[in-house]
């Protein structure tokens, strides 16, 4: 997988792309590093990054191989917009994950250092209740030392009891690359 190109920003469902390809969709709080989680990935710098929370306003699709869309969604959580956008944000996700067909994966990113908040749960009852196959990332493991990565799983797992390490729950750092290539390996299993 080294070609990926950002397709377009999505700000409404008349904007969804026509191709009928399979959608990983990243989803996570606001700031918790979806875009430098696709930099990484694919070594590049294709997605924008910034420390302002809520920067992503859109449904960004980036189309890989020519195979398959990522999609990264608007974070939710402590972004700084109105209520009438942030209502906005959520019929165009909904509208994405009700045409849930063409969704095969959905990444859950999850900062490292924080409990999953109330928004992770939300999030991930609904991706189950649709019946998505999901994945969770506990993301920015490069601030933590071994004692605290044991401690980030085995809350994370308090919450999310079905998940197994490596298998559909992986640590990563887009800072040292730490998860990368099992990351890198899981994707192209699942696509191509």
């Amino acid at each position: 997988m080294k070609k990926i190109e950002f397709l377009k920003p999505v700000f409404t469902k008349n904007d969804f792309p026509k191709e009928n390809l399979h959608q990983l969709i990243l989803c996570g709080r606001s700031n918790v590093g979806k875009s430098s989680f696709i930099n990484s990935i694919f070594n590049t710098k294709i997605a924008k990054t910034s420390s302002t929370p809520g920067k992503t306003r859109s449904l960004n699709f980036y189309k890989v191989e020519n195979k398959f869309f990522i999609v990264d969604l608007p974070g939710f959580g402590f972004a700084k917009v109105s209520r009438k956008e942030r209502d906005e944000w959520n019929k165009l996700i909904l509208a994405l994950l009700s045409n849930y067909n063409s969704i095969k994966v959905a990444f859950h990113i999850i900062d490292s250092r924080h409990s999953p908040q109330e928004s992770d749960i939300e999030l991930n009852q609904f991706i189950r209740q649709k019946e998505i196959p999901y994945f969770v990332i506990l993301n920015k493991v490069d601030k933590l030392n071994q004692k605290e990565k044991s401690e980030s799983i085995k809350r994370t797992i308090e919450f999310f009891p079905e998940l197994i390490v490596n298998e559909n729950l992986f640590l990563f750092s887009a800072l040292n690359g730490f998860g990368k290539k099992e990351i890198f390996n899981l994707i192209s299993k699942l696509f191509l």
